[in-house]
């Protein structure tokens, strides 16, 4: 007789108690984010494990960005027992585990301020559409032998794309890393030396976007946390040096309907599918109103207007990375590869956020049969504005506040985020796009200091 859910969450209970035990587990992590994405984690003993599993561990919320107002505070952290593993940098003489939470309200409903929660809300309504969306980030970020602020940035290499640099700290940190990541079940696809100096790429492989949010989590937390004990910074920050290419994280999609790929078409031309087709409509109808998400910081927009393969345009193509929406060629004799990469997304994102929006914006194009524009086949990195205009090629937001006021008249990512977050979101980035509008910069010391 097959498995009921709830035979299976026993299950999975069932199993994290019995490794706690055998393994001596001294310590577990409840792990969440707040709505911008930063790691939060509070500590648990093994007597309080079953406990906890069952009934949630009650905390105050209003003490996290984004969640509770103080006159409703309480909420409760809700462990994933599929989510439990074994922290590979613990000590061995005092094994820890981790595993990732849900948060809920003192009543067991969704809490409406908990990332994680949005996006399994989203992938559920995907789920009764008849869809599972499937993703595949590529992350890059940077080393640095320093994270003074009050200094420029040290890379620890002058390497570029795809060198093979053996002898170096940052080839032997990002080796840790995968080791690290094998160890805690993410299975990484590549990993190599990205164009900028000391800057490098992991790229995860497929699965769905649940867990991809929750496997890129821990992803930033191993890179920081490796970086750290090496006594050098990491950093997902976008853009952190002039007059290179920032950090991106291109994410890769498709969605599967009972369990085939269902982008894929072998009787079309080019073997995309109508869902597919309409699903980039959707990205590409929505694509200005959710940056604002995708690309979270002030910073982010360094990165897509200064060009370096970050795209600029509202535009899809199958080879040309200067198009917001990429369809890369297919491995012969498998379908299931037949997908899309959104390029705009950075690492600095919410992943729970940020693989919601994309979702309900493809969604969305599926759901209306909107029709897929022409292919962008010319270097859009070219174009003057006039030939922008002509072509009738939209521009992504040039920066936060521009993102922001697109975001604040979306029906579509209130929808996709829900009033608590969505309102939230935009009173915090409003206020650090405010902030930064006050800073004088060195650029303007050093430009017009002088003259003026």
């Amino acid at each position: 007789m097959e498995k009921t859910s709830e035979d299976r969450l026993r299950d999975q209970r069932d199993y994290v108690l019995r490794t706690v035990e055998e393994r001596g587990v001294r310590l577990i992590r409840l792990w969440f984010t707040d709505v911008l994405g930063r790691h939060k984690s509070v500590a648990i003993s093994p007597a309080e494990l079953e406990t906890v599993l069952e009934e949630g561990l009650q905390f105050d919320g209003s003490a996290i960005d984004g969640f509770s107002r103080i006159q409703e505070s309480d909420v409760l952290a809700r462990p994933d027992a599929a989510t439990f593993e074994l922290l590979p940098w613990a000590d061995p003489d005092e094994p820890s585990g981790t595993i990732f939470c849900d948060i809920t309200n003192l009543d067991g409903t969704p809490f409406a301020g908990d990332p994680r929660q949005v996006l399994r809300r989203n992938v559920e309504r995907a789920r009764a559409a008849g869809f599972e969306m499937f993703c595949a980030p590529e992350v890059e970020f940077f080393y640095f032998a320093n994270s003074d602020t009050t200094s420029p940035p040290v890379p620890l290499d002058q390497a570029s794309y795809f060198d093979l640099t053996t002898a170096d700290v940052a080839s032997d940190l990002r080796k840790q890393t995968l080791h690290m990541l094998e160890a805690l079940s993410i299975p990484v696809e590549y990993s190599f030396h990205e164009d900028s100096p000391s800057q490098h790429e992991i790229d995860l492989q497929y699965t769905d976007a649940l867990s991809m949010a929750d496997s890129i989590m821990t992803l930033r937390l191993a890179v920081k946390k490796i970086a750290m004990d090496r006594g050098v910074y990491a950093t997902f920050m976008p853009k952190p040096l002039n007059g290179v290419q920032g950090s991106g994280m291109h994410t890769h999609l498709s969605l599967f309907r009972d369990g085939a790929n269902a982008f894929h078409d072998p009787d079309a031309e080019d073997g995309l599918s109508q869902t597919a087709r309409a699903f980039i409509a959707g990205l590409l109808h929505h694509a200005r109103e959710i940056t604002a998400v995708t690309n979270q910081l002030v910073n982010s927009y360094k990165r897509i207007n200064e060009g370096y393969e970050a795209p600029r345009y509202v535009s899809w193509a199958r080879n040309n990375r200067s198009a917001l929406v990429r369809v890369p060629i297919p491995k012969p004799g498998k379908v299931d590869s037949t997908r899309i990469e959104y390029r705009a997304v950075d690492p600095a994102c919410n992943p729970y956020l940020a693989f919601s929006v994309l979702l309900a914006a493809g969604l969305r194009g599926v759901e209306e049969g909107l029709e897929l524009g022409p292919e962008a086949r010319v270097n859009l990195y070219d174009l003057s504005r006039v030939e922008q205009r002509e072509l009738g090629v939209a521009g992504l937001p040039a920066n936060l506040s521009e993102a922001l006021d697109e975001m604040e008249e979306s029906t579509l990512v209130r929808d996709a985020l829900g009033d608590h977050i969505f309102e939230w979101f935009l009173r915090n980035k409003r206020a650090e796009w405010s902030e930064y509008q006050r800073q004088v910069t060195p650029f303007e010391l050093e430009a017009y200091l002088p003259n003026w």
